[in-house]
């Protein structure tokens, strides 16, 4: 008894020292509370954050103006060279939003991503500044552009579209798992992290929509681009700072082949009746979720349509393994539930232009 009571003991001291939520340091161990995570870890992301936003909106929200002035091209094409840029930089944050979940991990795709960021705002700024590349201009409205020189700028920006594609959808989640949701008093802080986080992003932007258009306007592009380039040097600088304290998720596998796996498997299982008690749905018994680097999610009575795809029947175990085109586990339905309960949030807050 008292060997028992000695091992129950050793067990708490571990579980108080080790996050319950999956996440690994630096080097794949289990992350140490005391050593890696919370307030330690999000200063250099939310510096990350704020360096990059003022980078992004210092250079984009004067490009119009640059278009026009330097690259000689009319309102209507500049507007529509801006909008195509623009719209490029919503669609990459789904190719990194998927390798981030499938391969890479959130850590890998802001690292790499930044990097591309940073060498697309450095070529930015050399067409804007450097002879042979630069736009010949007699006085400040007479500029002429080659092929060539053209080519350079949009280079650079669609370089800066694939940059922010890794960026924008890894980083605020990125913070998140800074916090173990299995401890109740780091839950509490992770509502201060986007408080803040929501902060960074303003501070950053307020700076670029202020500061740097004046000094586009009044001192010169090669300034005007310099300055976002730098900051966005920054960026990467303060977020490989913070490695050895960050908290990491492994990267689960492709979500797109889950999600596929569960409305296959509802379909399927059309005329199958869900029982009443839920518990008797299908889940692993393991203590950690079939996704890696997940933890299990427990059943909601949203959708119930696809919890047909939790349900055990004697076929699904025919061939003497579970088909998972059959049979999913209710943490694999409840991923996709999730995705369709943002869904209408998310193209609310398109339409009213307050993404950012």
């Amino acid at each position: 008894m008292a060997e028992d009571s000695a091992y129950s003991k050793k067990d708490e001291a571990v579980d108080h020292v080790y996050t319950k939520d999956g996440t690994v340091d630096y080097h794949g161990n289990p992350s140490n509370k005391r050593k890696t995570g919370t307030w330690k870890a999000c200063p250099f992301i939310l510096g990350n954050e704020c360096c990059e936003r003022l980078a992004y909106y210092g250079m984009s929200t004067n490009l119009v103006l640059y278009f026009k002035k330097r690259l000689n091209q009319h309102s209507a094409t500049a507007s529509k060279n801006v909008s195509n840029w623009s719209g490029t930089c919503y669609i990459t944050p789904l190719i990194g939003a998927f390798l981030a979940d499938a391969y890479l991990g959130r850590y890998w795709t802001i690292a790499c991503f930044s990097v591309v960021y940073v060498i697309g705002m450095t070529l930015l700024t050399l067409s804007a500044s450097v002879s042979g590349i630069r736009p010949v201009c007699h006085g400040e409205e007479n500029c002429h552009a080659t092929v060539g020189q053209s080519a350079v700028c949009f280079v650079a920006l669609y370089l800066v579209a694939l940059g922010t594609g890794g960026i924008k959808p890894c980083v605020s989640s990125y913070g998140a798992d800074q916090f173990d949701d299995a401890d109740d008093a780091e839950k509490e802080h992770k509502s201060s992290f986007f408080n803040w986080f929501y902060f960074s992003i303003n501070i950053g932007a307020l700076i670029a929509s202020s500061l740097l258009v004046w000094i586009q306007d009044n001192v010169g592009w090669g300034w005007g681009f310099g300055i976002p380039a730098v900051a966005m040097a920054i960026a990467v600088v303060s977020f490989f700072s913070g490695t050895r304290l960050y908290r990491n998720q492994k990267p689960g596998g492709s979500p797109l082949t889950r999600i596929s796996q569960v409305i296959v498997a509802s379909f399927r299982k059309f005329h199958v009746e869900v029982p009443a008690d839920k518990s008797l749905l299908y889940e692993l018994a393991d203590a950690e979720s079939a996704i890696e680097g997940s933890r299990k999610l427990d059943h909601t009575n949203d959708f119930k349509f696809f919890d047909k795809a939790a349900v055990q029947i004697p076929s699904d175990n025919a061939k003497g393994s579970v088909d998972t085109w059959r049979l999913c586990t209710v943490t694999q339905v409840e991923e996709l539930k999730a995705i369709l309960k943002v869904l209408p949030w998310y193209t609310y807050k398109r339409a009213i232009g307050t993404l950012r």
